[in-house]
Formats: C-alpha cells, sequence, structure tokens
C-alpha cells in the first residue's frame, strides 16, 4: 500500500474560503492534520466517521511523522490542514522531504492567501496601471528566522511598488522604519488585516506615518498581514487596456480608438 499525503490551503480562516477541492480531501481523509492555533476547527469539522483527526499545534515534525509512515503502511490518505495557502510560509518542503523519504506520494490543493483575502476585504486592487504592476510578498528581516542576505524590507521597499508583509507584526515599529528608509513616502497607503475573514477580524487603512501607531493601538502583534503601496489608494484615475474599446485580442476586435490609461472623465 501506498497511501498519500496532501498538502490542504485551509485559506485565511472562514470556512467558505477553503477550496472545494480542499474541502473535499478533508472530508475524505483518513487522517485529517491541522493547527488549532491556526486554522479554523469549521474547516476540519465534515470529516468522514472513523478519522482521526489530530490538533498538531503543539507536535513537532517528529512527533506527525510516525502517522505519515502510517499511511504508507495501510494505504491511508492524509489531509496535512495548512493556514492560508501551503506555498508561502507553509514549511511543507520539509515535510515533502519525508515523504519522499518513506516513499509516500504527496500533492498540494493551494489556499487562499491572507493577503488577498485582504486586499478583497477592503475592495482593493494590488496593481494598478501606471502606479504598480508588481507584488512584492516577504517578511523583516532580523527576527528569529534567517533571512537570505539580499532580502531586506529596505531594500524592496525602493522599488515602490505593492508590498505584502508576513509575520512582522510584532516589530511593527523597525518594520516602519525600513519602509519608510527604502523609500516609501510618509503618506503611502497601508492596508493593515488581523485575523482576516475570522469572526474578530479587524480592518485598518492608514499611511504609512502611522503604521506602528495604528498597530500598537491596536495591540497587533499576531496573525496579522500588512499591506503597503500606492496601488492601495482609495481612489485611481487610471484603467487597464483589457477593458478598453481600443483594444483588440483574440476574442475581441477594437474599435480603433486610442488606447489611454487615465480614465474616462
Amino acid at each position: 500500500m501506498s497511501g498519500e499525503v496532501v498538502f490542504v490551503g485551509a485559506g485565511p480562516g472562514a470556512s467558505d474560503l477553503v477550496t472545494v477541492r480542499g474541502a473535499r480531501v478533508i472530508e475524505s481523509a483518513d487522517i485529517v492534520i491541522w493547527a488549532s492555533s491556526l486554522v479554523d476547527a469549521a474547516i476540519v469539522a465534515n470529516t468522514k466517521p472513523g478519522a482521526l483527526v489530530v490538533d498538531s499545534a503543539s507536535e513537532s515534525l517528529e512527533d506527525i511523522t510516525p502517522l505519515y509512515e502510517r499511511a504508507h503502511v495501510e494505504g491511508l490518505l492524509v489531509a496535512r490542514v495548512h493556514t492560508g495557502d501551503p506555498s508561502i510560509y507553509g514549511a511543507t518542503a520539509e515535510q515533502r522531504r519525508i515523504c519522499e523519504r518513506i516513499g509516500i506520494p504527496h500533492s498540494t490543493v493551494p489556499g487562499v492567501s491572507a493577503f488577498s483575502a485582504a486586499a478583497a476585504r477592503m475592495d482593493a486592487e494590488i496593481t494598478i496601471p501606471e502606479v504598480s504592476q508588481t507584488l512584492i510578498l516577504t517578511r523583516l528581516e532580523g527576527g528569529r528566522t534567517p533571512m537570505p542576505d539580499r532580502e531586506t524590507v529596505r531594500g524592496f521597499a525602493s522599488h515602490g511598488v505593492t508590498m505584502a508583509l508576513y509575520l512582522s507584526a510584532a516589530r511593527n515599529r523597525a518594520l516602519q522604519h525600513e519602509l519608510l528608509a527604502g523609500g516609501y513616502p510618509p503618506d503611502t497607503p497601508c492596508i493593515v488585516g488581523y485575523q482576516v475573514s475570522w469572526p474578530d477580524e479587524l480592518m485598518l487603512r492608514c499611511p504609512l506615518a502611522e503604521l506602528s501607531a495604528t498597530m500598537k493601538a491596536h495591540k497587533l502583534w499576531k496573525h496579522t498581514v500588512v499591506l503597503v503601496g500606492p496601488a492601495l489608494a482609495e481612489q485611481h484615475n487610471t484603467r487597464s487596456h483589457l477593458y478598453h474599446p481600443g483594444f483588440r485580442h483574440e476574442y475581441r476586435a477594437g474599435n480603433g480608438a486610442p488606447l489611454v490609461t487615465k480614465a474616462d472623465t
């Protein structure tokens, strides 16, 4: 028997933001491993009768490895449920290596990440023509997890594009300082999302100059994602080419109108 381990993206929190495929895997699994500190219990509530449901909040990788070994020997399906998208700060690479050592097949079901949920919650578009067409997803360096030498918030900030910052809330003063030092103007719009899509969700807007004070005032030090960049402004006077009447592509003939990126007035 070979079994299978499927890494399932649980999404940002709300049980109806897990993908249909992810929910099906959880409902079909013989073993469900999830962390109560990060994943809403409702996401793993619909397991099949007899399924083994394991809360990994206090477990190490070595503690859950025997479950993968058992699944391989007995031909069982394991749903390894991760918050957000498993490919983003999910610590799945090391688990895949264990699966490969054991010989059990593995696959991944993507999930909605907190940065995407935060932007959606605030009706913000991350990429705006002539403002920002790039998203940088990173974390503040200098914490317990080492960062590559060339990956710094200050260095990334010099590009002036949209940035999503994870795992940085506890050091919000340093975060603000590095963003400003990198070149973002003090009035650059920020979105702060705490427990995005959870019942106790808190969504805030503020200028970069007030980022640290805003986070401290609300005691945000974990489970918080920060979006920063000029594209996050609530009003823009630009439009994309995609739906411009003069834009021609294989499904639509343009009407010959000149392509402009400033919104019609």
